[in-house]
């Protein structure tokens, strides 16, 4: 987005890392996982006005409204117990790319 320069170069340095965190620390039986979520409903979007919510709601493709807490935590749960994930960026936006 306009504007956010800083905030996509501090995104780009996580991704950035994942694969090589992944692979220094592999030795030590530790994986690196990065979820990259969209718009979750969190206390945060929940303190902006109604129809600020639902705007950005409407902007994700499939399904158009905001995530759910546990779906993350679902998404959390399926890393942790398939031991073959490591070293990826998994996005959980719902196909969301943010216009400028």
């Amino acid at each position: 987005q306009v504007g956010q320069a800083a905030y996509s170069a501090s995104k780009g340095g996580i991704v950035g890392m994942t694969l090589p965190m992944a692979r220094d620390l592999a030795p030590l039986g530790i994986r690196v996982v990065t979820i990259a979520p969209g718009l979750f409903s969190t206390p945060l979007l929940a303190s902006l006005p109604e129809k600020v919510q639902s705007f950005l709601a409407q902007q994700v493709p499939f399904p158009p409204r905001l995530g759910h807490p546990c779906e993350f935590a679902h998404l959390v749960q399926a890393l942790a117990e398939n031991p073959m994930v490591n070293g990826e960026v998994i996005r959980l936006d719902g196909a969301l790319r943010m216009q400028p």
